[in-house]
């Protein structure tokens, strides 16, 4: 098992953009009946580029395993142990908590517990995904995903196994 690290920064109306952040349904729509069915054609043509716009897209998405399909130019840090994940999840903590929004989010103990959390969910083989508000209007995403297999969606490729984008 390895994990990887993923991180967003970017407009917050960006990042809310949902239709870009969920993976196609695997069924595609019925077809328009007809060239008058207009919303048919609209519907058609919307999935079509959900479809081809996912995978390289690169706004976090939804569910966080989908990363794994994302660009492999995207993965940030591939780590064999836990805690070299979390130490990562820990340093880009440390690196933009001056930016966060709320002072809260900043307070250093919060923080390092944050960290060892992250530590322990990754060493179960958990998925680990946080995010914050930044100086308005703009958010920061942090993931790291499990591979080999992942435990959520054993399915996905491990980008290791992918050829650079």
């Amino acid at each position: 098992m390895h994990h990887h690290g993923y991180l967003w920064v970017g407009p917050k109306e960006r990042f809310d953009n949902e239709a870009l952040r969920r993976p196609p349904h695997p069924e595609p729509p019925p077809p328009p009946v007809s060239h008058e069915d207009v919303k048919a054609e609209q519907l058609v043509k919307r999935y079509r580029e959900v479809v081809a716009e996912f995978p390289v897209f690169d706004l976090p998405p939804i569910e966080t395993a989908y990363w794994l399909i994302k660009p492999r130019s995207l993965v940030r840090g591939t780590w064999g142990e836990a805690k070299e994940a979390a130490a990562w999840i820990g340093e880009r903590l440390a690196e933009y908590a001056p930016r966060f929004a709320s002072e809260c989010d900043r307070d250093t103990t919060s923080l390092t517990q944050m960290v060892n959390a992250t530590a322990e969910r990754l060493e179960s083989g958990t998925d680990v995904s946080l995010g914050f508000y930044l100086e308005r209007p703009t958010y920061l995403s942090l993931a790291v995903v499990t591979c080999s297999p992942n435990r959520s969606k054993p399915d996905l490729p491990c980008p290791e196994s992918q050829p650079k984008q």
